[in-house]
């Protein structure tokens, strides 16, 4: 099996890059539902299988993770995950804040990923010890030590059951930054927010969320690019935590602080 850390990256662009022809060229087709105000485009499953067809193929022994048909296996300790269309209501209302996001996860920790905005021409990608990167430029995060010098964005609000118990922290965490830091964004992607961050673009990415599919990739970005990524306590983030916070360092304690406060 191929396993150097070269090699790995090179198989998740070559995936990226198939998967972004698709989202590039085709409609997304019809919706189909996924529970309350949720659904998934014909593109979204059409990316995945192509994906998980192609990791087959050529990472045999690592199992594969979807957002939309596959569940990781029991006892797993590597499995890539993929969000096909990281903004998939973004997508399908021709909206270019949506993009292909794919990770290697070892031990419940990210430690490869691949983001592509294929309607903003923008490749991003890190692995563990090796950098973040847009094509073939470095990236770091943008040094602030003030949260009211900060922009953030937040994740979406909750759709589906307990959706108004979520949205009632989230609300909260939304009306307390708004009187503390520069500004506050909703982009719709997790992909994007990490990216962005990453790249220096925004100051932190709150999303009260984990799932591996829509943070893996940007956890490893925002990492390598110098974030503080952690779970809404504080403590390090894995794919069991919680939620899924990223930092510049210098407003990691005060941005905290904010977090205990809205999540009381």
């Amino acid at each position: 099996m191929p396993g150097t850390t070269a090699t790995l990256v090179q198989i998740a662009h070559e995936a990226v890059d198939a998967a972004s022809e698709v989202a590039r060229t085709q409609p997304p087709g019809v919706l189909t539902p996924k529970g309350d105000r949720d659904y998934a485009s014909e593109v979204d499953f059409t990316i995945e299988r192509t994906v998980r067809a192609f990791l087959r193929a050529r990472t045999p022994a690592i199992a594969f993770v979807g957002e939309e048909e596959n569940a990781k296996p029991d006892d797993v300790a590597e499995w890539w995950t993929l969000d096909p269309i990281d903004g998939t209501v973004n997508f399908a209302h021709s909206l270019p804040l949506c993009g292909v996001s794919l990770a290697l996860v070892r031990d419940r920790r990210p430690v490869l990923g691949v983001i592509d905005l294929p309607f903003l021409n923008a490749r991003y990608w890190a692995a563990e010890r090796e950098g973040a990167h847009r094509d073939r430029s470095e990236l770091h995060v943008r040094p602030v030590d003030h949260l009211d010098d900060a922009v953030l964005t937040i994740g979406d609000y909750a759709v589906g059951p307990d959706a108004d118990e979520k949205n009632r922290a989230r609300l909260n965490l939304t009306q307390l930054l708004a009187g503390r830091a520069l500004r506050v964004r909703m982009l719709g992607s997790a992909a994007v927010d990490l990216a962005w961050l990453a790249e220096g673009k925004v100051d932190a990415s709150v999303t009260l969320s984990n799932r591996s599919w829509d943070v893996a990739a940007g956890v490893v970005l925002a990492r390598e690019a110098g974030a503080a990524v952690f779970d809404h306590d504080g403590s390090t983030h894995t794919t069991d935590s919680a939620a899924t916070i990223a930092a510049s360092p210098g407003i990691r304690d005060e941005l905290l602080a904010v977090l205990s406060a809205a999540l009381s």
